[in-house]
């Protein structure tokens, strides 16, 4: 688990780099820049997630 969070996280921000690279910025919710957007959502979602994760796993060592 310990290697599984930062692979994670460069995953997730190179996917939000390629989806930021596919927005069109004057029409945003319109055709593939919309599914971008999507794309980048969760791109922001999942890479909080990790880092609440990874907050949380050094506050149980902290605890033990």
């Amino acid at each position: 688990m310990k290697f599984i969070i930062p692979i994670g996280i460069l995953l997730a921000l190179g996917l939000l780099i390629y989806n930021v690279t596919l927005l069109d910025f004057s029409n945003l919710l319109e055709g593939e820049s919309s599914i971008a957007l999507i794309g980048v959502i969760a791109c922001l979602c999942a890479i909080l997630l990790l880092l609440i994760l990874r907050t949380s796993r050094k506050i149980a060592e902290k605890h033990k």
